[in-house]
């Protein structure tokens, strides 16, 4: 098994330089204690049934773990239809990347760790609830077999927290295959870094699509496969009955999956106008419009690739969204009738 403070991470996204984020060590914590942790997501990365000796110390940012270089990532993006500059990771640090055992690479991040640059004056904590209900919430969209985020652990802080009411602190420990949102582009297309778009567009390509490094056409075809998987995303969660409820570019990953989950929920009676988001008051985001946002996101981010991308190839592969989806869609709606 590999110490808890040893798991040799690398720290590729560092390399883009700082206009990408935040070099930042978590804030340490009162009296951490273990709420829960994930024996089978523990083995992806090779951890102990309980993590193993200093994990509280470790995950909770009270020692720092050998190699690791916390960093909270800058973005912006589109909520609620409206441009926001100012967003990045508030509470947020990714740790770095692991290998997991079947040499798939994961990010590893802390969600409320403290404040960062990005906090906009918020205490950059985690509620022990919505940690609880993400953690949860995780582990379900995954048994559904719908790509997600998973989480390792949930961390009590000994502290408390104030919202409307004060509530128990949490640390969330979160694995992912990225961290880089349609947000991430956003952030440096608006910025007038076209370059900085492209060395973040060649470190996913590195990262997740390595066969196609070499090819004329590279950032083309990944925005072809930045389409196919949002599609069936987004059909998975039709077909599940599931409305993740903030769908902002900032919440929408470059790998299709399913990615911070707050008023989350499922769809109990058939009701196209159904939000668990009590703040979506017209429902941008109900259950119903879901493949309509998913393809309004994706043309948000295909923007940030006019550089490099000709309009009239950016509106072909745009164009796949819609067939891609409803082909899945009825597949998977095939299945459920044995068909």
């Amino acid at each position: 098994m590999i110490p808890c403070q040893n798991l040799n991470f690398k720290n590729r996204f560092i390399d883009l330089g700082p206009e990408f984020y935040q070099e930042k060590q978590p804030d340490p914590v009162t009296d951490p204690y273990l709420v829960d942790y994930s024996p089978s997501v523990g083995k992806l990365i090779d951890l102990p049934e309980e993590g193993g000796d200093n994990f509280l110390a470790n995950f909770s940012g009270n020692q720092p773990m050998e190699g690791a270089r916390p960093l909270a990532m800058a973005y912006s993006g589109h909520q609620f239809g409206s441009y926001n500059p100012r967003l990045g990771d508030g509470r947020g640090l990714l740790l770095g990347e692991v290998q997991d055992k079947n040499n798939n690479t994961l990010d590893i991040h802390l969600k409320g760790c403290g404040p960062t640059r990005f906090s906009r004056g918020f205490d950059g904590r985690a509620t022990l609830r919505a940690s609880i209900r993400e953690y949860l919430g995780g582990e379900a969209v995954h048994g559904l077999g719908i790509p997600t985020t998973r989480s390792l652990a949930v961390i009590g802080t000994g502290e408390l927290v104030h919202r409307e009411v004060p509530e128990p602190g949490a640390i969330l420990v979160r694995l992912t295959d990225s961290h880089v949102r349609f947000g991430s582009f956003q952030f440096l297309h608006f910025n007038n870094k076209a370059e900085k778009v492209t060395a973040l567009l060649n470190y996913i390509i590195e990262r997740h699509y390595p066969t196609i490094q070499n090819d004329s056409d590279k950032y083309r075809i990944l925005l072809r496969h930045v389409v196919n998987r949002t599609a069936k995303l987004i059909a998975l969660w039709q077909a599940n009955g599931f409305i993740h409820g903030v769908m902002n570019t900032d919440n929408m990953t470059i790998t299709g999956a399913t990615f911070d989950y707050g008023p989350f929920g499922f769809m109990d009676h058939f009701n196209p106008n159904f939000t668990p988001n009590h703040s979506d008051p017209n429902g941008r985001y109900a259950y119903g419009k879901q493949p309509e946002i998913g393809y309004w996101n994706l043309s948000k981010f295909a923007e940030t690739l006019k550089h490099l991308v000709d309009s009239q190839f950016i509106a072909e592969e745009l164009t796949n969204y819609q067939p891609t989806y409803n082909d899945y869609y009825r597949k998977l709606m095939g299945q459920k009738l044995g068909l």
